[in-house]
């Protein structure tokens, strides 16, 4: 049974790629959307109208937020570019969201 378990769990990741990585998440938001969002626990956003992560996180549920990345972020603030992320880039960068969330 153990075997079983084991390989089910190998397949699993093997099949999905990479575990999620918020910090690897916390970068790549830096990197992408830093020049506009607030992406830590504290700050504010550099555009008026561009949310901090924080209120993101707080704000809608995470699956949600999954399907809006998978499908490319078109709508946001003005001025706001289309991206388009990898299934990884999207596990990381919602990893980083999670941390962000109020208890």
């Amino acid at each position: 049974m153990r075997i079983i378990l084991a390989l089910a769990f190998t397949l699993a990741i093997s099949s999905a790629g990479h575990a999620a990585n918020a910090k690897r998440g916390a970068l790549l938001a830096a990197e992408q959307c830093g020049s506009c969002h607030a992406i830590g626990k504290s700050g504010t956003s550099r555009h008026l109208k561009a949310p901090p992560f924080r209120r993101i996180a707080n704000q809608w549920p995470l699956d949600q937020l999954q399907e809006a990345f998978a499908e490319g972020i078109v709508t946001g603030h003005s001025g706001m570019p289309e991206f388009t992320f990898s299934p990884q880039e999207i596990d990381d960068i919602l990893a980083h969201l999670a941390t962000l969330k109020r208890r």
